[in-house]
C-alpha cells in the first residue's frame, strides 16, 4: 500500500496520525505543527517507534503531503469562551485558520488532494457563519471542492456527546458524500472507566457539588449545570474541576468523582499504550489531577471519527461497500 503523506497544522496529540496507524495504513509526517510544548511532547513519545531519523538525500525528496488536516483553535467560536469570532486580522486564537489558507496559497501549483478542518458546532451559528462561508469560500478560489457536516462521537463508537463539524475540501469538482461514512454502535461507558479510582478524584468542592444534576444548593436553589453520567459523557473538556465539565461518575451515598486522565483519552479513541506514553513525559504531581493530559484530552479529535473519513478517502470503505461485502459472504454461505 501507498505511504499516505499528511501534513498536521495544530496537530495536538496527532488524532489523524493514530486512525491512520489503526487501520494499518502506511504515513508519513511531511511536518507537524503544534504550539503547545506538551503537547508536543506527548506527540513525540506516543509516536517516538515511527520517528526515526535515517541518513537520506535530498533528491528526489517529495514534501507533497497527501492530505492536510487542520483543527484550528476553538476557544473563539465557542460557546464555551467569549466568542470573539475568527475575522482575518483580528488576532485572535482562532483567526489562525487563515493560515492554512496562505499555506495553501504559497504551495503554488501543486495542492495537497484533500484538505480536512473539524471545529466546535458554534462555527454555524449566526454569528460566526460568515468565517465558515468565506473559508470555503477561499477554499474554491484555489480548485477546492467543499462539504461539511455536524459529526457525533457516539455515530463512532465512543459514549461521548460532542458533536464537531467536519469540512472536507477535494481538489477539483468532487463533492465529499458524509452519507455513507461507516458508523458505529455506542458502546458501554462501561469499557471505558477505570476500577478502584483513588480519593483524590472525588468531588469536594462546594461549588462543584452544588451544580451536579439533581443536588440541591444549600440556599436551596437548584443548579444543575454538572452532569451525572449515565450512558455516555459530555464532550470532554480541558478541566474536569470547572463547570461545565464532561460530568460526574456517581458513586452513591451521594458521592461523585470526576473522569481521570486516561479515561478522557480513551473517550477520545486513544489506547492505553498511547496514554501512558503521554503520561510519561508528563507525570505530573502526586495524588494531583494532571492538567496537561486533561488538557490533551479535551483538544484533541476523536480518533474513530478520523478512522471512518480515512476509510473512506484512502480505503475506498463505506457503508455501502460493507453491506455488500456482507451480502456477498451471506451467498457464499457464511463460515460454513
Amino acid at each position: 500500500m501507498k505511504t499516505i503523506q499528511i501534513l498536521e497544522l495544530f496537530g495536538g496529540i496527532g488524532s489523524p496520525r493514530c486512525a491512520l496507524r489503526n487501520l494499518g495504513i502506511p504515513v508519513k509526517a511531511i511536518d507537524y505543527v503544534e504550539i503547545d510544548e506538551k503537547a508536543v511532547r506527548s506527540y513525540n513519545a506516543m509516536f517516538s517507534e515511527e520517528l526515526e531519523y535515517k541518513p537520506q538525500s535530498v533528491v528526489g525528496w517529495n514534501l507533497k503531503p497527501d492530505i492536510l488536516i487542520h483543527g484550528s483553535p476553538c476557544q473563539d467560536f465557542s460557546i464555551a469562551g467569549k466568542q470573539k469570532g475568527a475575522d482575518e486580522g483580528s488576532e485572535t486564537r482562532s483567526s489562525l485558520m487563515w493560515e492554512t489558507i496562505h499555506i495553501i496559497q504559497q504551495m503554488g501549483s501543486w495542492k495537497p488532494r484533500y484538505v480536512i478542518w473539524e471545529n466546535v458546532k458554534n462555527v454555524r451559528s449566526k454569528y460566526m457563519v460568515h468565517n465558515h462561508n468565506r473559508y470555503m469560500s477561499e477554499m474554491a478560489k484555489m480548485g477546492y471542492t467543499s462539504s461539511y457536516e455536524l459529526l457525533d462521537a457516539r455515530d463512532f463508537g465512543l459514549p461521548q456527546a460532542r458533536q464537531r463539524y467536519f469540512t472536507v475540501s477535494i481538489l477539483g469538482n468532487e463533492y465529499f458524500d458524509f452519507s455513507d461514512l461507516i458508523h458505529k454502535s455506542m458502546r458501554n461507558i462501561g469499557e471505558f472507566l477505570e476500577n478502584d479510582v483513588p480519593e483524590y478524584y472525588k468531588v469536594t468542592q462546594p461549588s462543584m457539588l452544588r451544580r451536579i444534576d439533581g443536588v440541591t444548593s444549600y440556599d436551596g436553589k437548584f443548579k444543575g449545570r454538572v452532569p451525572v453520567i449515565k450512558d455516555y459523557a459530555m464532550t470532554i473538556t480541558c478541566k474536569q474541576m470547572r463547570s461545565p465539565n464532561s460530568g460526574v461518575i456517581d458513586l452513591g451515598n451521594g458521592e461523585y468523582r470526576y473522569l481521570t486522565e486516561k479515561e478522557c483519552w480513551r473517550i477520545q479513541g486513544y489506547s492505553d499504550e498511547d496514554f501512558e506514553k503521554a503520561k510519561k513525559v508528563h507525570p505530573g504531581r502526586e495524588n494531583c489531577l494532571n492538567g496537561a493530559l486533561y488538557k490533551q484530552a479535551g483538544n484533541s479529535i476523536p480518533v474513530t471519527i478520523f478512522e471512518s473519513l480515512f476509510r473512506k478517502i484512502i480505503l475506498g470503505q463505506t457503508e455501502k461497500t460493507v453491506d455488500k461485502q456482507l451480502n456477498i459472504f451471506d451467498l457464499l454461505g457464511g463460515d460454513d
